[in-house]
């Protein structure tokens, strides 16, 4: 069957072929210069998403943090499934760590929507007025057990060999300033570190060390894709426009602080991404989960308009490998 597959794709490809070769002059992608509407691009498209790596690009995404704006990766999620864009590894930090631990352990993203509009802050973490009392009078920080709990009622008790799709997600040591790289152990106890905002939430101990957030040291880990041996890189960005917040709160004022740094260390990481996904998010705070529809139709638009280049992209690099191995 697969053998057919490649004779087919084969034929296309001897076609595509006379087609660029009618314009020798123009150089760039080869599907820039055939009509993407065509019946012979969509017929090629069509078995190049059947195909497996090497023979088709292998394509990781990378799911940044950001707070209640992250609800914007399950729309990302959503439309790259509608589109039938494979996703052969995911990395996360933060709320892209929680999305994609989710994900990777099979739950659909249809679920995991359903799952964003249950969610509230009383359901991750042990937040009550009794808490909120000892947070302002002995400084006494929010646990997030009930994240890691939460998390395992919906995907088990997985470890990360279990996952249908791989998967790696960061924390930060908060004694050293490492970046703790998960890709072993148990999945919601990592997603759980990774999520873990630094003066709100107690750090989380892991084999004596004290882990939060991830962000803190690389809010999109896009270099991480490479350990999967990634072809195509899309990264989606949840940076938020921080002139529009109220900075009369205190959690906001320090979750503020936190994401300002780990934006201008994200602008250096995302050069490494061959594709980034920037939903409109602006504005929502990172303690809003309420705003999730608001964020998941911000990660739907912004994903649409990136699907054109990356079928381009795919289809371009899976011809490569046909020219490099006929």
């Amino acid at each position: 069957m697969q053998k057919n597959k490649i004779s087919a794709l084969s034929v296309i490809f001897f076609l595509l072929s006379s087609i660029t070769a009618a314009f020798p002059q123009q150089d760039g992608p080869v599907f820039d210069r055939v009509n993407p509407d065509s019946f012979l691009t969509q017929y090629f498209w069509r078995e190049v998403v059947t195909l497996a790596p090497p023979k088709r690009p292998k394509v990781v995404l990378v799911l940044g943090g950001g707070g209640a704006r992250g609800m914007a990766h399950i729309g990302v999620l959503k439309v790259l499934k509608e589109e039938g864009i494979p996703v052969d590894a995911i990395v996360g930090v933060s709320v892209g760590a929680l999305v994609g631990a989710l994900y990777c352990a099979g739950v659909d993203p249809g679920k995991i929507e359903t799952m964003s509009e249950e969610i509230g802050w009383d359901k991750l973490t042990n937040l009550s007025a009794p808490s909120l009392v000892g947070m302002i009078i002995s400084e006494k920080l929010l646990s997030t057990e009930n994240m890691e709990k939460y998390i395992s009622e919906n995907i088990g008790n997985k470890q990360f060999y279990e996952l249908t799709t791989p998967f790696a997600c960061v924390a930060t040591d908060l004694k050293t300033g490492e970046k703790i790289i998960f890709r072993e152990g148990d999945v919601a106890s990592a997603a759980r570190a990774s999520a873990t905002i630094p003066g709100v939430f107690s750090p989380v101990e892991y084999r004596h060390r004290y882990l939060v957030d991830g962000g803190l040291v690389d809010n999109v880990p896009v270099d991480l894709a490479k350990m999967f041996n990634a072809d195509i890189i899309i990264a989606v960005d949840i940076k938020d426009d921080f002139s529009r917040n109220n900075t009369t709160n205190m959690m906001l004022i320090l979750s503020q602080s936190i994401y300002i740094q780990a934006g201008m260390l994200s602008q250096e990481s995302l050069k490494l991404a061959d594709i980034v996904v920037t939903p409109s998010v602006s504005g929502v705070s990172t303690y809003e989960l309420w705003r999730g529809r608001e964020c998941i139709d911000a990660g739907i638009i912004a994903t649409r308009k990136s699907i054109p280049q990356i079928k381009q992209m795919m289809m371009d690099r899976t011809f490569k490998w046909l020219l490099e191995h006929p």
